[in-house]
């Protein structure tokens, strides 16, 4: 089980001045590859811009306090933002943060179409993801 990072995302209540910011303070560009199809029919319609430095995405999305609750899972990835991390066996990962007994909402593919999503808090509450693009 491998993973690397993959993007931050920041949760903001004004996703365009957070995108100026990014772009116009940062000299980050926008991301057009490999971006998340977002299903926003299942429990998160707000809006997202997306940003890279080449390596890493930036996710700037609306801040959502109800997601958890629209989503019926105890963790909200949209309350503060998160790190994200890609893996090459989500089921392996999970079953690591089993036996570690840490504690994970799994969210499948709810919010991004064809990305195995989990989310989980590090010691001091950050959110962590941890997804696995399905195959096909």
């Amino acid at each position: 089980m491998k993973l690397r990072l993959h993007h931050v995302n920041f949760a903001t209540e004004n996703v365009s001045r957070m995108d100026a910011f990014y772009r116009d303070v940062m000299g980050l560009d926008e991301e057009t590859q490999g971006l998340p199809v977002l299903e926003k029919k299942k429990g998160y319609d707000g809006d997202v811009a997306f940003r890279t430095d080449g390596d890493i995405q930036f996710h700037l999305a609306r801040k959502d306090l109800e997601v958890g609750f629209k989503t019926g899972h105890a963790v909200n990835p949209l309350d503060r933002g998160h790190i994200a991390f890609r893996t090459d066996d989500i089921e392996a990962f999970k079953k690591s943060l089993e036996e570690k007994q840490v504690p994970y909402s799994d969210f499948g593919n709810v919010a991004v179409k064809g990305w195995h999503q989990i989310f989980f808090y590090d010691p001091d509450c950050n959110v962590i993801e941890v997804h696995q693009v399905d195959e096909g």
